[in-house]
């Protein structure tokens, strides 16, 4: 049986570049494998085929050759492709299964790994959310060990090369027809052994210390908002990179003012007197000050007002928001004798003074009107 050509093999044309004819084999890779293919019994051969197309057409003399002569330039010699399926298949390996091997990287294991980011809660008065505040906090944490420089090793002598992975970190085994590559269990993937461990570190190349950050905390801060301090979390094994602190923020509930977002809302009580003539009345601010607010004759319970500019400041944006206040009005209680005669005598003088009430006993009366048959 002829064998077929090449470029067919692949499905690529003649004039593919070499990044056209390895996405062209990694799709036919893809395609084809084996493990993919349970129920096509045809599709170890076909995936040899490609593996062997792909080995002549990658290499620019083989390919150069093959171009001129067909599959008669290799013929009465060694046969392209055979025992070279790992070589052609590396090529393209990561690409095809980097997501399952731990992204696909390439390079020495050797590489230190970063250290890990570190979270730190941190629970602040609304007050200090309006106006933002520098703190000092205590973390402990991993940092790189003094006496070894963070390299493991005692003084006087240096990690050395793994002799089973030759530094790489990694070691390849053949299963079947592709290779996989694991981490070194001689090193544990770090490319280098530690024959006299520091005794102050144990080897690890870290030690705990207690350590004092200032943290300025911007002014409009929310809670749930965090923020990142670069390079002051956990130190990296062996001198590798440090991750990052987070702190998270967490604003506590205030005894006069609620919060939503850049707004404040503020309940006010009002007696029963001012609401009904109107008057003036004092409010704080969350700056610390006070203003004086009008409160509108006949103002009932839920009445509300505005005060622009006295809400939060918006997290580096530059504007306020504003405070809103609600009126609550007041019932009076331990009332003396004379009291309670003057407000009979009030009650008295007719309904057109209480408007709401006039209303809902008028809904009343009509609804036990519909009732009856």
């Amino acid at each position: 049986m002829s064998k077929r050509d090449f470029y067919d093999v692949l499905g690529a044309s003649k004039t593919a570049s070499a990044d056209e004819l390895k996405k062209a084999y990694r799709t036919k890779a893809r395609e084809l494998h084996p493990d993919r293919n349970s129920d096509n019994p045809n599709a170890e051969a076909q995936f040899k085929e490609a593996n062997e197309a792909y080995e002549i057409l990658k290499n620019p003399d083989k390919k150069a050759a093959y171009d001129r002569f067909g599959h008669a330039a290799f013929e009465g010699g060694r046969q392209p492709g055979q025992g070279d399926f790992s070589n052609s298949f590396s090529d393209v390996f990561e690409d095809l299964f980097g997501d399952f091997m731990g992204g696909g990287q390439q390079g020495g294991g050797n590489r230190a790994s970063k250290g890990s980011d570190l979270r730190y809660n941190m629970t602040i008065p609304l007050e200090e959310a309006f106006s933002g505040v520098s703190k000092e906090i205590k973390i402990s944490t991993s940092v790189s060990c003094e006496p070894c420089s963070g390299k493991g090793a005692e003084s006087g002598s240096d990690p050395e090369t793994c002799n089973t992975c030759a530094g790489r970190g990694k070691v390849r085994a053949q299963q079947g027809f592709f290779t996989v590559e694991r981490g070194c269990p001689t090193c544990s993937g770090m490319g280098q052994i530690i024959k006299n461990p520091c005794r102050q570190c144990r080897g690890t190349g870290l030690q705990e210390k207690e350590s004092s950050l200032s943290v300025t905390i911007p002014s409009g801060v929310e809670s749930g908002q965090r923020i990142r301090l670069a390079n002051k979390g956990e130190a990296g094994p062996r001198g590798g990179a440090t991750g990052d602190l987070y702190i998270f923020i967490e604003v506590q509930e205030h005894s006069l003012f609620q919060r939503e977002g850049a707004h404040l809302l503020c309940e006010i009580p009002v007696s029963m007197i001012t609401a009904a003539l109107g008057g003036e009345t004092e409010v704080p601010t969350i700056d610390g000050g006070r203003s004086r607010v009008k409160v509108p004759a006949g103002s009932q319970s839920g009445t509300q007002m505005r005060l622009r500019g006295k809400g939060m400041p918006t997290l580096r944006g530059g504007s306020v928001g504003d405070m809103h206040l609600e009126i609550s009005v007041e019932t009076p209680i331990n009332l003396t004798a004379k009291q309670k005669e003057l407000l009979s005598e009030f009650e008295a003088l007719g309904e057109e003074n209480n408007p709401q009430l006039s209303k809902f006993f008028s809904k009343v009366k009509s609804f036990w009107g519909g009732l009856k048959p």
